[in-house]
């Protein structure tokens, strides 16, 4: 049997090694447009930010490195032009001497990536950020000009790295994005997070702007902005790497990437996709997605390189979990969002759990914020967004796991996780995340949300229950203060015909006090994440 592998990066060099290890009798071939292989494409904004980081940190592996140790002949910088799937054949192109030639597949692999979506513009100071040669131009051009001041075009995870590496080297950087936020899929209450902690750091973020004109070093926007710009960075997406398979009946999706089955197998008999070039689909909903992540890449190549070979793995979808850093600030998301999770229907419960990563009395302990979406009808958990300094990375993998496994929320709270101050505290952010859904969905703990509250506003009676001198320091308009030791004294002065909505600065304080108007009968909210969460 002869595999022939179009691709050579994330999923293609994935698909090689595993179906090599699996078995030693198959022939198998790869053809890569690129000059590099199996290269680390996610570090590439560190690679220009940081010099000790190395071009060779970065593509680690060479073509002879894979023949010496999987017996495997990869062809670079040659193009496959055209499939031609009834003879099993594939048209190659030499690209350093121009000959094309035919060569003959049993089972075909396109494992073909995505390339960046370009600017309708051109010239000497833009830049992408796709591959290791993109890399080597970015830093070739801060050496010899210096630049001191940049524009990155796009507020997906790519394009706040290279804002984040950019400003590490002394360029002052501005973001800018046509959408109404940055962060990708993120909702749009974490994403102001982001947005007022990049304003903090000094950072320029213009939202709802496009470029109008560029000329040389100057930007003009949409909106009239007139931005200078020595450096530009296009990151305003990808698109599958798939005009070669026009006119082969193959099925693509509107973004132009290969449908697969959970075998990733495609329409076509004895041709198979995996990696940026092919659709995922999501493990809660069974929709079909398109995910262009490096993680998502290499497991479907590992996949595909096992069934090829007489395995039985089966690719069982993605939560789409996915993290970046920004200067000192991490955020990270699995499953749905919250405008996901209500566009498909779901009756959702809301909550944002406000607590430390750690210890409080340890220097290095820092606050993040959990907004956590759960289902309402069968207690499952639907999704989690997390925002901090400190042990985001940690939470948002046990997430991940829980989602994986289909847990439901009463099950958080049982969970035994690792506990002694360096690393957590004695109720992990995760368990409490738990008990504050388990209490709204299947307890008497109602929640709201700043958002829900701020569109009802009229509806409610707020009860701040923060001392005094932080609610005469700033408080929600029309709120008043009574601080938790004084509740049970006041209880009198409350109208029973009205619904409370009570808070303090995080949920916590806010949680006991609605818990003292419950035992005395009143319909009581607690505001989600509390002052601090309505306040951002």
């Amino acid at each position: 049997m002869k595999i022939v592998v179009i691709g050579a990066v994330a999923a293609g060099t994935s698909v090689i090694a595993k179906a090599r290890r699996n078995i030693e009798e198959v022939e198998i071939v790869c053809y890569t447009a690129g000059r590099d292989i199996s290269y680390s494409g996610c570090g590439i904004p560190y690679y220009v930010g940081e010099d000790y980081i190395s071009r060779k940190n970065l593509t680690p592996r060479d073509v002879k490195w894979f023949k010496d140790r999987f017996n495997v002949d990869i062809f670079t910088v040659h193009k496959v032009e055209k499939v031609i799937a009834g003879e099993k054949k594939i048209l190659v192109k030499n690209e350093i001497t121009g000959e094309e030639f035919l060569d003959t597949y049993d089972k075909l692999v396109i494992t073909s990536g995505a390339r960046a979506r370009e600017l309708e513009y051109k010239g000497e100071n833009i830049f992408y950020v796709r591959n290791i040669e993109d890399g080597d131009r970015i830093k070739a051009f801060i050496n010899k000009n210096n630049p001191k001041s940049a524009l990155v075009i796009g507020g997906g995870f790519i394009g706040l790295e290279m804002l984040e590496n950019l400003t590490s080297r002394g360029i002052k950087t501005t973001l800018i994005e046509q959408g109404d936020r940055i962060g990708g899929k993120l909702d749009k209450d974490i994403s102001r997070i982001l947005e007022k902690y990049l304003k903090k750091q000094g950072i320029e973020v213009i939202l709802k702007d496009s470029i109008e004109t560029i000329e040389k070093n100057r930007v003009k926007t949409i909106n009239g902005k007139d931005i200078e710009a020595e450096l530009i960075i296009g990151a305003i997406g990808v698109i599958p790497n798939t005009e070669f398979l026009q006119g082969i009946g193959i099925e693509l999706s509107r973004e132009g990437a290969i449908k697969v089955n959970k075998y990733l197998e495609t329409n076509i008999k004895d041709i198979y996709a995996a990696g940026d070039c092919a659709l995922a689909y999501s493990s809660i909903t069974g929709e079909e997605l398109y995910l262009p992540l490096g993680s998502t890449a290499n497991k479907m190549g590992r996949i595909l390189g096992d069934r090829l070979t007489g395995g039985n793995l089966e690719f069982k979808g993605v939560l789409g979990t996915s993290i970046f850093r920004v200067f000192n600030l991490v955020v990270g998301k699995t499953g749905l969002s919250q405008e996901e999770a209500e566009a498909r229907g779901y009756d959702i419960e809301i909550i944002h759990n406000i607590k430390p990563n750690q210890t409080e009395y340890l220097e290095s302990s820092r606050e993040m914020l959990i907004k956590a979406i759960a289902d309402r009808k069968t207690g499952k958990l639907l999704g989690v967004q997390i925002v901090g300094e400190n042990g985001v990375d940690k939470r948002l993998d046990v997430f991940a796991t829980l989602l994986t496994f289909g847990a439901t929320v009463d099950q958080l709270f049982h969970i035994d996780l690792a506990y002694a101050p360096p690393f957590s505290t004695t109720k992990d952010p995760v368990a409490y995340t738990g008990v504050i859904l388990d209490n709204a969905i299947n307890g008497r703990n109602k929640i709201i949300t700043p958002e829900e509250l701020k569109d009802n506003f009229s509806e409610y009676l707020i009860i701040d229950t923060r001392s005094a001198s932080q609610y005469n320091s700033a408080h929600i308009e029309g709120a008043i203060n009574i601080p938790l030791e004084k509740l049970r004294e006041k209880l009198n002065e409350l109208p029973r015909d009205k619904k409370i909505v009570v808070h303090c600065n995080k949920g916590t304080t806010g949680n006991a006090a609605q818990n003292i108007l419950l035992n005395y009968g009143f319909d009581v909210y607690n505001l989600s994440g509390g002052f601090k969460n309505y306040n951002n």
